[in-house]
């Protein structure tokens, strides 16, 4: 199955990008294509069998990638940050396989590994029992940069729900993707590196986390399921961020712009689909 790797970057490492096309063109034994997407930025010179895509402004993560998605033909959409590279060649023919085998498999979280040699980071495991990094599962979400998606079921699904700039697009697609039949799995056998960076290095991290949490409730769950959801995540983050005045008032700035402001179409998730997705370990209410 061919693949079109998608890789974003904002110009602002051109090291790292380097570093990231070179472990897609070195990768063996797959038919893949590189599409380079500028979110605002001018590109370097790439070598000439990269697709590039030059944005003028930055449209944030998720429809900078959907830019990336119309530019390539393949039938696996894999997406990659310009921070992130491949630690095996034969990472694209090992998820071609996957894909190729299981033609119900709409999408794979990849594991993320610290380049360092430091422990695998738990936030970047998509479950609630995290358990050992190093085991596979099936998972109700993926990691955006770290991710392999099926074209097919990328585009009956929507694509990448491009308002959201930051934060919980990829939640988003992957409950949609399993309302319409495919499950995801968490694939520790694909690896990729990333340096170990905390989310709140975004400056708007903490009001698009809210906002898009609001969005991600009322696009896609039930009523009932939705109040309970966010609930939970108010509940949560109280908890996890009572030490911090700032934090806290940014979330919930963005909470009630998640309320206010139009979220796009709302399509909620059957039940069963809820139901599929409490036996895969997480249930959408937290």
């Amino acid at each position: 199955m061919k693949i079109t790797c998608v890789l974003l970057t904002m110009g602002d490492r051109p090291a790292e990008l380097r570093r990231a096309i070179d472990s897609v063109r070195e990768q063996r034994d797959a038919d893949i294509e590189l599409v380079v997407v500028s979110n605002g930025c001018k590109l370097p010179p790439l070598p000439d069998d990269v697709i590039t895509v030059q944005l003028p402004e930055n449209v944030g993560i998720p429809e900078g990638r959907n830019h990336g998605v119309k530019a390539g033909t393949g039938d696996i959409i894999l997406f990659l940050d310009d921070d992130g590279w491949y630690r095996s060649p034969e990472v694209a023919r090992h998820i071609s396989a996957r894909f190729a085998d299981d033609p119900r498999l709409g999408a794979i979280s990849l594991r993320i590994a610290d380049p360092d040699g430091g422990p695998d980071q738990r936030r970047h495991v998509p479950r609630l029992r995290v358990g050992d990094p190093h085991r596979s599962s099936r998972v109700t979400t993926f990691l955006g940069g770290a991710s392999a998606v099926r074209r097919s079921a990328f585009e009956k699904c929507g694509g990448l729900p491009g308002d959201f700039f930051y934060a919980h697009e990829e939640t988003d697609l992957a409950w949609r993707i399993m309302d319409a039949g495919y499950h995801i799995e968490y694939d520790a056998d694909a690896v990729m590196y990333h340096p170990a960076v905390p989310p709140t290095r975004h400056t708007e991290f903490y009001r698009l986390n809210a906002r898009n949490r609001v969005w991600l409730a009322r696009r896609n769950l039930p009523w009932p399921l939705a109040l309970v959801y966010l609930a939970d995540w108010v509940a949560i983050t109280l908890l996890r961020e009572r030490r911090s005045r700032a934090a806290l008032a940014a979330w919930f700035r963005g909470f009630r712009e998640g309320w206010r402001e139009d979220c796009g179409p709302r399509t909620p998730i059957k039940w069963s689909t809820a139901w599929r997705m409490a036996l895969a370990g997480r249930p959408p209410i937290i």
